[in-house]
């Protein structure tokens, strides 16, 4: 069942309405600024076959409120009292994100305390003895410039009711999750204990996937610099495959079950001869399997290929494993980078063909590098949507950009369920014709695409 059949089979659980904590009462401290109009809304998508989709499933055009800052607001600046927090695995950008609401709570709204949780959700779990530091302008001035987390990040879920007494304690009425699914599932949970302890304290998040696979929010941060960094890894296996007789660069990216970076990066860089992404199984023997693929791409006259496949394909494939998961219940996916190297190797060698793999898994270099370009000013617009949000009484919500605009969506809709690629896309179709895979996987294999249909 599709996320549009889940919301339209249970309206009522996945609203588009944002919680709020109370009325808006107290006078704005921002200057300076053209304040948008409290209840101000946008649609939920520009597309207009989408829109019309919603509307059939739906009865109406859902839309969501707008993000920006109100005249008027909920929570008194000079007692607030914000938390700052970065889970699950690391990402670029997240150190924007932390300098912006710093700077936004400080200089638009007057907040003089802010910790940075350290380690994620565990930070505010007493047992591990993390203590939180205090973050001002002067602290994050330069962050932007540095990869990963000045404050640290964990995977894994804490007692939701310890993460609340925490909150307590420390008298914090703000806080900001910056985190993907997992993460934000966890905020949910913080959310709704508050509320459930008539609790004022607001629970915002922004989003961050690195594999851009959360529902509702637009591009999340971190994404375009993963992309930009992943095609300077393509060029250097280009590089050594045209470098040596039958040569082959594999390169394998992050996408446990989405393959957008995968997809992107293919055609940023479009030397790639095959994308292989977790949206739709592939064959490695036979006339229709990658094997012959191959052999037909040198067959007609190529010394040379690409591949990048998105660390999800394939799982299928890897025989004999046991299943395993992370801390934060996530599957770990078997190497599908060492079982095409080991399967491709194997079977040139069988059939007496000259062939080298050099295989490139560039996952940790892509992830700890800082953004870049309009993926930092992304950053900094999410973080200044979630300080107004928060402020302005809003919870159980993530900041997310559509389009030109960003709007306050609830975290149960972003998380409803993984974003994947549609093989009926605009965007895989460009990677087929960037690509050109359709012709090697049909070339003596009598099939289109070279895929089993999903």
């Amino acid at each position: 069942m599709s996320a549009l059949d889940k919301i339209a089979a249970n309206q009522d659980e996945y609203s588009c309405k944002v919680q709020r904590l109370g009325e808006c009462k107290i006078t704005s401290p921002v200057h300076h600024h053209e304040f948008i109009r409290e209840g101000e809304r946008i649609f939920v998508s520009e597309a207009e076959s989408f829109m019309k989709e919603m509307e059939k499933k739906l009865g109406h055009l859902p839309t969501f409120e707008r993000a920006g800052p109100l005249a008027k607001i909920f929570h008194d600046p000079s007692w607030t009292r914000v938390g700052i927090v970065t889970a699950g695995g690391l990402c670029p950008g997240l150190n924007n994100v932390i300098k912006g609401l710093v700077e936004i709570l400080s200089f638009d709204y007057g907040v003089k305390n802010i910790f940075g949780i350290r380690f994620g959700y565990a930070g505010l779990n007493p047992s591990f003895g993390y203590n939180p530091i205090l973050l001002d302008p002067d602290t994050v001035d330069t962050i932007h410039e540095l990869g990963g987390t000045i404050l640290g990040s964990s995977r894994g879920q804490q007692p939701t009711d310890v993460i609340v007494d925490t909150l307590v304690r420390m008298n914090i009425n703000v806080l900001f999750c910056i985190g993907g699914d997992g993460s934000l599932r966890c905020a949910h949970e913080v959310a709704e204990e508050c509320m459930r302890r008539r609790l004022n304290i607001s629970v915002v998040g922004i989003p961050k996937t690195i594999d851009n696979d959360l529902q509702f929010v637009g591009r999340s941060f971190g994404f375009e610099t993963a992309v930009a960094e992943a095609a300077n890894v393509i060029r250097s296996a280009h590089v050594e495959a045209k470098g040596t007789a039958g040569g082959i660069g594999l390169v394998k990216l992050m996408g446990r079950d989405s393959g957008f970076i995968a997809a992107y990066s293919s055609i940023a860089n479009p030397v790639v001869n095959f994308c292989l992404i977790p949206e739709t199984p592939f064959v490695m023997e036979g006339p229709g399997g990658l094997l012959k693929a191959l052999e037909n791409r040198f067959a007609a006259g190529k010394t040379h290929c690409v591949i990048v496949v998105a660390e999800g394909a394939g799982q299928e494939l890897i025989e004999g494993e046991p299943e395993r998961r992370d801390a934060s219940g996530n599957i770990l996916k078997k190497d599908i980078g060492e079982y095409l190297k080991r399967k491709i190797s194997e079977h040139f060698k069988k059939i007496g063909v000259t062939s080298s793999v050099k295989y490139f898994d560039p996952s940790y270099t892509i992830r700890s590098v800082p953004a870049r370009g309009t993926d930092a000013i992304r950053c900094y617009m999410l973080a200044r949507n979630a300080v107004h949000a928060a402020m302005a009484g809003r919870t159980d919500c993530v900041v997310g950009n559509l389009g030109e605009s960003y709007a306050l969506v609830p975290i149960k809709l972003a998380t409803i369920e993984r974003q994947t690629i549609s093989l009926k896309s605009d965007l895989w179709r460009s990677v087929m014709d960037a690509t050109g895979q359709e012709f090697y996987f049909a070339n003596g294999a009598g099939h289109g695409r070279g895929i089993v249909a999903p």
